[in-house]
């Protein structure tokens, strides 16, 4: 499933691609806000978990920011939502446990529908 999410993802910075070129925040800032959240959960707890995917999911990041390409506070917002879903975690598990397990599931299929709806609305 990890593997379908990077997919939706390139799909996803693709169809962002266009708002960059405008001024201001773009009608999608809120779902990628959102989605570098979750990109910032599943960095630490697929870590903790075992997952052997190194920094696999902060270059997810750092390829939806090149894509994006915002600027100044767009820019600020996204990190700072990446850094708000590790750092989240970070303070609540210090291990894998069942409840990690699940909440990557959980974070995935979250990640996984807000790549379907801004495709689904931005894609044309």
């Amino acid at each position: 499933m990890p593997k379908y999410l990077v997919c939706v993802l390139v799909v996803l910075c693709c169809l962002a691609a266009p708002a960059r070129a405008q001024e201001g925040a773009a009608p999608f800032d809120n779902d990628l806000q959102r989605f570098a959240e979750i990109l910032g959960t599943l960095h630490y707890l697929r870590g903790i978990c075992g997952s052997n995917e190194g920094a696999k999911w902060r270059n997810e990041m750092q390829a939806l920011l090149d894509a994006e390409t915002p600027s100044g506070e767009r820019r600020a917002r996204m990190i700072a939502g990446f850094n708000r879903g590790y750092n989240g975690f970070q303070q609540t598990y210090r291990t894998c446990t069942p409840a990690a397990t699940l909440a990557i599931r959980r974070y995935i299929d979250e990640g996984l529908k807000i790549s379907r709806d801004l495709t689904a609305r931005y894609a044309n």
